[in-house]
């Protein structure tokens, strides 16, 4: 999968195994990364972003001491955070509904499911690079705007009732 144009993207891969993140990093050379950088848990990631710039995340989902949802919610909302608009790709061994929201809740771009596939991860990564979505922020959250596709009945921006009751939210 090489010539995949991904080639000058810097990529942090937060993985606290480490047989899982020579597996991860074989993958990300296979569809055309080369300048990825690891770091076993959150604490170490948030340390590596502070002198280091990635273009976007792949996180585990559990770690200790700090998961990727931490990291997530501390990338997103800490105020020295390098990059609050980092893109996140979470990947988790355990894709039950809970694990799904909590990950979208705290504020991850995208979600892929271990074991995966190189084409999974390339597809992923295509969806923050070449589809990004706007960030959204509210007094409960800052993240990717979490709507998957827009409704073509809905007329407004708020895709709720009206936009005053969408405007107390803010």
């Amino acid at each position: 999968m090489s010539g995949t144009g991904l080639e000058s993207l810097r990529v942090l891969l937060v993985e606290d195994n480490a047989h899982m993140r020579h597996i991860l990093q074989t993958m990300l050379a296979g569809v055309g990364l080369r300048q990825v950088r690891e770091a076993a848990d959150g604490h170490a990631a948030l340390e590596l972003l502070k002198s280091w710039a990635a273009d976007f995340v792949v996180a585990d989902f559990r770690m200790a001491p700090m998961d990727g949802v931490e990291f997530t919610r501390r990338v997103r909302c800490d105020a020295d955070s390098a990059n609050p608009y980092l893109p996140i790709i979470m990947m988790t061994g355990h894709a039950d509904r809970t694990r799904v929201m909590e990950a979208r809740d705290a504020g991850v771009t995208e979600f892929v499911v271990k074991p995966m596939t190189a084409q999974a991860v390339l597809d992923r990564i295509n969806a923050v690079i070449h589809k990004p979505r706007p960030f959204v922020k509210c007094a409960s959250y800052f993240g990717p705007d979490r709507r998957r596709r827009q409704d073509p009945r809905f007329p407004g921006p708020w895709r709720r009732n009206n936009d005053a009751q969408a405007a107390t939210f803010l």
